[in-house]
This record gives structure tokens, C-alpha cells and sequence, in this order.
């Protein structure tokens, strides 16, 4: 007798997913392209007004920009390695669908992509499905999906 596994796919909100997806994938491109800058100590001495408060609080901004310095670059790092893998385990067309489109320097139209990209080009509306399960897959890899509402 052979059991059957009572798993089933979330049905999602397809504008939230799709917006969720898509700012992530933007997320990814800005990571990708701009370069951190360095925060550094200010040395010369400025006025600020002192409140009195508690006085077991201390203040080490040399500490604080280092951590600062340290921290951001490996948490840029990291969610790029996540985004990558993430698309690394999509179908062959998904993940040349998402790189083309997304993960470029350049901003290229969808348009573009499915009469250029696909060898050979592809309808508008095949394309549109293969995004769609691309975007369903990459949402439930990172975690961003949005499920509906019943």
C-alpha cells in the first residue's frame, strides 16, 4: 500500500510575488554594480548639544564604523551568493530568462530578451509563462513569496 504525501503548493498573490521577486533581483544588480564606499572617522572636533541621560551609554564611533565597514560588504556578498545560487537551480530557459533580464549591468526590455536572447525567439506569451515559474520557483528558493489570501 503506497502513501501519498499530503503536500501542495502555495497559491500566491502574483503582483506581490512578482513585485517582491523583482525588487530582490534589483537589489542584486545594484549590489553587483555599485561599489561600497567606505565610511571613515571624522578628526576634527564639531559641537553637538548634550542632553542629560543615562550615563552608562558609550559612544565609539571608530568601533561603529569599522563594524560598519565590515559588516556590509559581507552582507552585500552573501545575499549576492544567495540570489545566485537561487537562480543557479532554475530550469536552462528560467535561468537565461532571469540573467539576461535581470542579472546584467544593463537594463534590457522583455521584449528584447524573447526575440534576441532565445535561440530561437520565443512568443510573447511563452515567455511570459516561463517568467511567471521563474519568479514562483525564485520566490519560495529566497523566501519573499507572497501566498493569497483566501
Amino acid at each position: 500500500m503506497q502513501m501519498q504525501l499530503g503536500f501542495e503548493l502555495p497559491e500566491l498573490d502574483r503582483k506581490k510575488t512578482q513585485a517582491a521577486v523583482e525588487a530582490a533581483l534589483e537589489k542584486y544588480r545594484i549590489f553587483k554594480t555599485i561599489a561600497f564606499e567606505d565610511r571613515e572617522a571624522s578628526i576634527t572636533a564639531g559641537y553637538t548639544e548634550r542632553f542629560h541621560g543615562p550615563t552608562n551609554v558609550t559612544s565609539d564611533q571608530t568601533a561603529n564604523i569599522a563594524t560598519h565597514n565590515v559588516d556590509e560588504p559581507a552582507a552585500r556578498k552573501t545575499f549576492c551568493e544567495r540570489v545566485e545560487r537561487a537562480v543557479g537551480r532554475l530550469a536552462p530557459r528560467e535561468k537565461l530568462l532571469i540573467t539576461e533580464r535581470y542579472m546584467k549591468e544593463d537594463y534590457v526590455f522583455d521584449y528584447v530578451v524573447f526575440n534576441q536572447k532565445f535561440d530561437p525567439p520565443i512568443s510573447e506569451s511563452k515567455y511570459y509563462k516561463i517568467k511567471w515559474r521563474a519568479f514562483y520557483k525564485l520566490a519560495l528558493i529566497l523566501n519573499i513569496q507572497v501566498v493569497k489570501e483566501k
